[in-house]
């Protein structure tokens, strides 16, 4: 099962209190007592329900295992699926854009592949994109 530290039943709080209303930070202070003062918007996966955020934040230490989820949260795969689709839906994902390798790039992957720092599936796919 998933342990909560202090500080995030100190977020918990936060959006408990704040629900599903949208809210602007306007002071930041760090520990060294240096403050800021001014607007600041949330980053999108500060902006989650806490329950989402917890949700994710298991996702990423289980390397985006569904299995390893699944016995994490005790759910089955389809509601692991639907959960993270509908947490994706509340995400402004960013779209990368890859650009088209040289032929600098070529020979930088034929020379790791040539070393065995990468699988030739993998220097396959590098080449591909």
């Amino acid at each position: 099962m998933i342990e909560v530290d202090a500080m995030s039943n100190e977020w918990h709080e936060l959006t408990d209190l704040t629900g599903e209303r949208p809210f602007t930070i306007t002071r930041v202070r760090l520990d060294s007592g240096v403050a800021i003062e001014g607007e600041f918007e949330l980053p999108p996966l500060a902006r989650l329900r806490y329950e989402d955020q917890v949700f994710v934040s298991e996702f990423v230490r289980s390397h985006g295992s569904i299995k390893d989820m699944e016995k994490a949260f005790g759910v089955s795969y389809p509601t692991v699926k639907n959960r993270l689709n509908r947490i994706a839906d509340q995400l402004s994902l960013v779209q990368v854009a890859v650009p088209e390798p040289s032929h600098d790039d070529s020979q930088d992957v034929l020379a790791m592949l040539e070393r065995g720092e990468i699988t030739a599936g993998e220097a396959a796919g590098r080449l591909r994109r």
